[in-house]
């Protein structure tokens, strides 16, 4: 095992290895090691917006037909409304998480990234960490190891500015060809089915639910048309779960360590926009490592993540009350430009001006006195 590097990351997932590609362009020396190794799986919605495609050209990935499916906007759906917006910045894509993981793999690769699967981190200290019990040198380091991230725990930096209850994910891919340019949300009480395209025959249909024992199955059949969509649709691999929740760490970044990705801040996956933070997240690292300030850094992730929290904030209030969700999809049919504006700040740029509070408080009394 290599024993030092100019900057290792921990965490071989998107955002461990978009952080390590951002740092290689600015002619960094990085190290990523892994305790798991390729491929590696993970439940997520699968859709990436706008924001984090564009975020993916600067690191020099772009997609194709071959191994991502476009889509055009948002389809919100219950049983009694139907609302669509499209994306005032397209494109965004559907992509298999093992797919995007291994294209960001061969560019880290090919860009000279070193990887060191296996290996678990076990201690830190200033300067160095203990990997399989080996000392491992560095002059940053970059915790992208997650929801339970043991950096962010080694690293004193285990603590949240607010955190919501979390709730259950999951996810299966069907062999049908999407028959919509919409990503579609089905709303039910307490829950939400995605369909997301991704692939020419393929779909990833997956469930996100504050109900511990509700299952994708059940999500399913609650929306008799989406059963009958997937009624003879082939399913192309095992249900897959994982916990989501909405949280934010009080600091991305301390000394010489930082955080990107879930290890630094987690939003719900109704929000279905975790891939474009950690992208534009690992952006932002890149130029502040480069510049040898971590501050700039942590600057920077508030911005990136404000605006995303506060709209995950309201969507998860649609889904806990049955009135405001039945109102705001009702108003969202009849007025679809209010909808227009929602996606719009939803999935604009995240570094820019940060979407206020007031603006935010405004937007909901909108929709709720709508």
């Amino acid at each position: 095992m290599a024993n030092s590097s100019e900057v290792l990351v921990i965490g071989a997932g998107p955002a461990g290895i978009a952080s390590a590609i951002a740092a290689r362009l600015k002619g960094l020396e990085v190290t990523i090691a892994d305790a798991r190794r390729p491929p590696i799986h993970k439940a997520c919605g699968e859709g990436l917006l706008p924001e984090g495609v564009s975020a993916l050209r600067r690191l020099g990935i772009e997609f194709t037909s071959d191994v991502a499916h476009p889509f055009t906007g948002l389809c919100f759906r219950d049983h009694a409304a139907s609302a669509f917006a499209h994306f005032p910045n397209a494109p965004a894509f559907g992509v298999r998480r093992t797919t995007l993981n291994q294209i960001l793999l061969e560019r880290a690769e090919n860009l000279g990234v070193k990887f060191l699967w296996g290996a678990r981190l076990t201690s830190l200290s200033i300067g160095s960490a203990r990997l399989n019990d080996e000392l491992f040198h560095f002059r940053w380091l970059v915790g992208a190891d997650g929801y339970n991230s043991q950096v962010r725990k080694l690293a004193g930096l285990d603590s949240f500015q607010w955190y919501k209850s979390s709730r259950f994910g999951f996810r299966r891919h069907f062999r049908i060809a999407p028959w919509s340019d919409f990503v579609e949300v089905y709303w039910g009480d307490g829950f939400q089915v995605f369909v997301t395209p991704t692939g020419r025959e393929e779909v990833c249909v997956s469930l996100f639910t504050s109900h511990p024992r509700f299952r994708l199955s059940q999500g399913i059949a609650s929306f008799p048309a989406l059963a009958s969509m997937l009624r003879h649709a082939t399913p192309a691999d095992a249900e897959l779960g994982s916990v989501t929740s909405l949280r934010n760490s009080r600091r991305a970044a301390r000394g010489r360590i930082a955080l990107v990705g879930d290890a630094s801040c987690s939003v719900d996956g109704i929000a279905g926009q975790g891939l474009s933070l950690a992208f534009q997240q690992a952006l932002s690292l890149a130029d502040a490592l480069s510049a040898a300030d971590l501050a700039s850094y942590a600057a920077a992730h508030h911005q990136i993540t404000e605006n995303a929290r506060r709209m995950t904030g309201l969507l998860l209030v649609m889904s806990r009350s049955g009135w405001i969700r039945r109102k705001i999809l009702r108003l969202f049919s009849s007025r679809p430009e209010v909808f227009s504006r929602m996606i719009a700040l939803h999935t604009g740029p995240q570094s820019g001006q940060a979407l206020g509070a007031r603006a935010v408080i405004q937007l909901t009394f909108q929709m709720l006195g709508g």
